[in-house]
């Protein structure tokens, strides 16, 4: 029986959509990996009659569990290897500033702005930047063991270990994740195809978004290997040139969706056959038995799954005609140039630099006026809170303070009823899983997974007990207020979405796609790219949307005005690659009248998407016979243009 508010008690959507637990499936390897990693540096700690080591060692490893998140087995090298490097420069500058008064506020404030800048890379930088400033803050903040060295080796050590035990499979499962990536993607098409055609359209546009996420990870995960390895690796050549082979089937079902005639059940099983190939080169791939095709669309599907199939069960593949569909990835000197000609000439970058070391600013000079007994713990609750990559700092906010309540409650029995010990190793060794099983969820569940194990280690380090409690609660309310207040409330951009202007530019990108879909072209590799960037694109904004629905009124409610043009755009896109798909199996090309007035509707909409504060209904005036080719498309666009508002924007919405 479903339960009901009653009337006025009914929690607010914003708060609901925080507080519900995203589906994610369990990683048991991660979680036995924490347990291990985390509970062995302990241990021997303990043997050797220095449980302060083990417990440094052991948050050490906490970081490289927080890290640990990569299915590719080189990807786990960066995203644990390269931001230990970090921590160990983060903990070796705290250290030295620690007990130096205002000159640690000084230093660990700068180390807050490099921090900040540096997280807007990318992924692995932003956890990078994150442990720079983390355990900056620790070595400032307490008193580690000497020589300064020390305490870098040991949580280095730590975080490394974790990393040992991810690659100890390596040798026997190199190129699985890969290779398991791209046969997931392979059955995302499938179940695309099943409900092509069909009247099943919610359906169907979750199962193209799921396509587009799957085929995202499938090219990061060997994109990051090809870096290194390209037109040396047979396997990694071959893996590409099977997730390629894949992206004619993906253009083929639009044209199958909107012609409304649902696909014959042998072509989605056909897909599910080449997905068990790819998964593994021993199964042999039987016979396609396809129905003849009769019309354009028939056509076009039957003849990207026979090329599929022949990519699949090709023995060799020449990696010189292999095109990875984003471009080439450049050297690493010319894109670790790029990267910091982006960090220090990004107006982006330095704005949330500056946010976060004015916040770590403001607590540590706080800290330093008024005593507060584990003054760190203000300044590690804001660098996990003001995270721009990590979703809306409002929503952090709240979830940090939840988490942490819960925490404590879990932490309070622990601390109460463990004696210092041995038996400490055994409740890490329970409660360190919880950290990758919990984190998927969502940022309140890991808190709440990772509070009862910092804890721990404290109580190991300082002896206190459940006196650490209260303080653990104080200071991360008070550092939540602080990034509320400092980093939220008094920057003005906080209070708008960037929806607007990334769908802006989605759209105008469409226009640019519109023309290039029906234009003969020595590149047709280029337009590939060019369609795969637009659906990534939207995968962003969609992600961006989501985040700001976390947000409350009127942040949220703005953004969530704009999710049927979102809807709109995307249709948009999808029916440009089924024109051009028919057209490609036979039906007339369109004129370059028609391609011209559609490019131009497009621009129009996207100059009136940039400047729309609201959104009410504008002219449609895309005429063309009804019988060409893009018909469909026109439609498309005039149900988009029917959602957008030229009405200008102030000035001081323009952040949105």
């Amino acid at each position: 029986m479903s339960r009901e508010f009653p009337t006025g008690l009914t929690p607010p959507d914003w708060l609901v959509r925080n507080l519900k637990p995203q589906q994610a499936p369990l990683s048991w390897a991660a979680m036995a990996r924490a347990g291990v990693g985390m509970a062995l540096p302990l241990a021997l700690g303990l043997a050797a009659g220095r449980p302060d080591y083990g417990a440094l060692a052991s948050m050490g490893a906490l970081s490289g569990v927080i890290g640990d998140t990569a299915d590719a087995y080189r990807m786990r090298i960066l995203n644990i290897a390269v931001p230990q490097l970090f921590g160990a420069v983060g903990v070796t500058l705290g250290t030295l500033a620690y007990g130096h008064g205002w000159y640690a506020v000084a230093a660990v404030t700068g180390v807050a702005l490099v921090s900040g800048m540096i997280s807007t890379i990318g992924a692995v930088a932003s956890v990078s930047g994150l442990l720079l400033l983390l355990n900056c803050v620790v070595g400032a903040g307490l008193p580690l063991p000497s020589p300064w060295w020390l305490a870098p080796a040991l949580m280095t050590g730590g975080g490394l270990l974790v990393l040992l035990l991810a690659l100890l499979a390596w040798p026997l499962r190199a190129g699985v994740p890969e290779r398991a990536a791209v046969a997931a993607t392979y059955r995302t098409v499938a179940a695309l195809l099943a409900t092509a055609g069909t009247d099943r359209t919610e359906e169907y546009e979750e199962a193209r978004r799921t396509v587009t996420q799957s085929l995202n990870q499938s090219y990061d995960l060997i994109l990051a290997r090809r870096a290194r390895h390209h037109g040396r690796s047979p396997d990694l050549t071959r893996m590409l040139a099977r997730l390629n082979a894949i992206t004619p089937v993906i253009e083929a079902a639009p044209a199958a969706h909107l012609a409304a005639r649902p696909l014959p059940p042998q072509i989605p099983e056909a897909v599910h056959h080449l997905a068990r190939a790819v998964e593994s080169d021993d199964t042999p791939l039987p016979a396609l038995h396809l129905p003849l095709p009769t019309t354009e669309t028939g056509r076009a599907v039957d003849h990207a799954l026979r090329h599929a199939a022949e990519v699949v069960t090709a023995p060799d593949v020449d990696p010189r005609g292999i095109d990875d569909r984003l471009g080439r990835p450049a050297a690493l000197g010319i894109r670790t140039a790029r990267a910091a000609r982006t960090v220090v000439l990004s107006a982006n970058s330095w704005r949330y630099g500056v946010r976060l070391a004015l916040c770590i600013g403001i607590a540590q000079a706080l800290v330093s006026l008024i005593l507060v007994p584990r003054s760190y713990w203000v300044a590690l609750t804001i660098t996990f809170v003001l995270k721009p990559d990590f979703g809306s700092v409002f929503s952090r906010a709240l979830l940090r303070a939840l988490g942490t309540v819960a925490g404590l409650v879990l932490a309070a029995v622990v601390l109460a009823e463990v004696p210092l010990g041995r038996w400490d190793v055994l409740v890490l060794f329970l409660l360190a899983p919880l950290i990758p099983a919990l984190t998927p969820r969502g940022y309140g569940y890991q808190t709440a997974a990772i509070t009862p194990v910092i804890l721990l280690l404290s109580d190991i380090l300082n002896h206190q007990g459940t006196a650490l409690l209260l303080p653990r609660l104080n200071d991360s309310l008070l550092g939540c207020a602080i990034a509320l207040t400092a980093g939220y409330l008094f920057w003005p951009e906080s209070w708008h979405t960037r929806v607007g202007d990334r769908l802006a530019d989605a759209v105008a990108d469409t226009a640019a796609y519109v023309e290039a879909a029906f234009t003969p072209t020595p590149d047709p590799s280029g337009r590939a790219r060019m369609r795969r960037r637009l659906y990534r694109d939207l995968s962003v904004i969609r992600t961006e949307f989501q985040r700001a629905l976390t947000e409350p009124p009127p942040t949220g409610r703005r953004a969530a005005a704009w999710w049927p043009l979102v809807v709109a755009v995307e249709r948009i896109v999808d029916a440009t690659t089924a024109a051009r798909v028919r057209v490609r199996h036979g039906a007339p090309p369109p004129s370059t009248s028609e391609i011209a007035q559609v490019a131009l509707q497009l621009r129009e909409l996207s100059a009136g998407v940039r400047s729309a504060e609201t959104l009410t209904a504008v002219r449609t005036d895309l005429t063309g016979p009804s019988d060409s080719v893009l018909e469909p498309l026109r439609q498309e666009v005039a149900a988009a243009r029917a959602i957008a508002s030229p009405h200008r924007r102030s000035p001081a919405t323009r952040g949105r």
